[in-house]
Parts: structure tokens; sequence; C-alpha cells
């Protein structure tokens, strides 16, 4: 997940991984100008965030707790 430090959205998707006990890598674009440029890059040049990246390669930007939850059910204990 690409995030900053002062993101609500982002805190939001991180409480979300933490319910579903999805783990996640957080990376800070403010801190990591490849990251930044990736960001932008997905996003039409915008720098928006949280945007998550998926093993299966899909893609979230700033989702909703209903888009992220439906996304991450296959990685949840769950699922297995």
């Amino acid at each position: 997940m690409y995030s900053t430090t002062w993101c609500g959205d982002c805190r939001r998707a991180k409480r979300v991984f933490a319910d579903f006990e999805v783990p996640y890598v957080e990376v800070n674009i403010e801190e990591d100008e490849d990251a930044a440029e990736l960001v932008q890059s997905l996003n039409n040049g915008l720098r928006s965030v949280p945007t998550i990246l998926f093993p299966d390669g899909g893609v979230l930007v700033e989702p909703s707790n209903a888009a992220l939850m439906a996304k991450l059910e296959p990685y949840t204990a769950s699922a297995d």
C-alpha cells in the first residue's frame, strides 16, 4: 500500500487490513521518490493515496471500505 503519514483514507485502509488480518507492506511516498513516481504513473500524474497493489495485479485507489473488503476476501485466513 502506497500512502502518506497524513492520509485519513490510508489510516482507514490500514484498519480494514487489520480487521481482515491480511498482511501488507506500507510505502510512504513522501520518503520514497521511486514509489511516488509509480503512484503518479498509475494515477494519471496524481499522487493519490492510498494506492494499493495486489498480488493478482489488481490496483485500488482510495477505495471505500466495501471495495477494499471485497478485494481482501480471497486473502483472508478463512478463504483457505
